[in-house]
């Protein structure tokens, strides 16, 4: 009896010929993620709110790598600047495939009893409603292209719902359900919608100013893997589920944190 065949494949992570939009594309995260979907063989939006310079840096680093690029800015919660946003995208580079929610508020952290209504307001303008009117403003297209891809990035925090993360957590939480909903709505169509949540992640910031090993030991205690991750590891994710490989995961909040939390069923 004949056996079956082996067929070997070389596996890669390819987005050739598709275009990406990030939020926050010009943060020290961002910036990560950018350069990781432009060496993967895609197009990149940056979007920034107030550092054209800094954006601008992020973008001639995609062009070093063959890519195209454009800049947008504006407020990723308001509708006008998110409409203008997408009208310098579709004209610059054509509409993209494949959205990354990464901006964020950056209200300190307080406890509860401390922390003005306002930032929990600004942190739901952040969390939800920039989702909500990215996927009004790029789902369309993606829905007649019969292939998509929006990837929000949460944290583990929601998991861990510790004291002073109540702004935070309550923004991400509401994306969260949100996100869930929007893949059961447009996963017909071919478009995925995931989650990347991050832990406490060494970055640009980190390497140039290193936070005392005494002062991580209390967070590594509870990693099973005994260190924190690299902005690299997260982009990485991003990047798997802008992917083919990818394509038959959606509604999926995926922490990328060394174990430090862990969805259980």
């Amino acid at each position: 009896m004949a056996s079956s065949p082996i067929f070997l494949l070389m596996i890669s992570i390819d987005l050739s010929g598709k275009t990406a939009l990030v939020t926050g594309g010009s943060s020290d995260l961002g910036k990560v993620m950018v350069a990781t979907l432009a060496q993967a063989g895609a197009d990149v939006a940056i979007h920034y709110h107030k550092n054209r310079e800094r954006a601008e840096k992020v973008g001639r680093e995609v062009a070093a790598l063959g890519r195209r690029y454009c800049l947008v800015t504006g407020d990723v919660a308001t509708e006008k600047d998110v409409k203008a946003m997408k009208e310098v995208v579709v004209e610059e580079l054509g509409s993209p495939d494949i959205v990354v929610t990464n901006a964020v508020s950056g209200a300190p952290w307080k406890l509860v009893l401390e922390q003005p209504a306002e930032a929990y307001e600004e942190s739901f303008r952040t969390c939800v409603v920039q989702n909500v009117l990215m996927a009004q403003a790029f789902a369309p297209a993606m829905i007649e292209k019969k292939w998509g891809r929006f990837i929000a990035i949460s944290t583990e925090c929601v998991m861990q719902n510790q004291p002073t993360q109540s702004n935070y957590v309550s923004g991400k939480k509401g994306m969260d359900g949100l996100l869930r909903i929007l893949a059961k709505e447009i996963g017909m169509h071919g478009i995925t919608v995931n989650q990347v949540a991050p832990g406490w992640t060494i970055s640009e910031r980190d390497r140039l100013n290193p936070v005392p090993l005494a002062d991580q030991e209390g967070y590594l205690r509870s990693v099973p893997l005994k260190r924190r991750g690299e902005d690299t590891e997260i982009a990485n994710v991003v990047a798997f589920l802008a992917s083919d490989l990818a394509a038959f995961i959606t509604g999926l909040y995926l922490p990328v944190c060394g174990g430090n939390v862990m969805p259980a069923v």
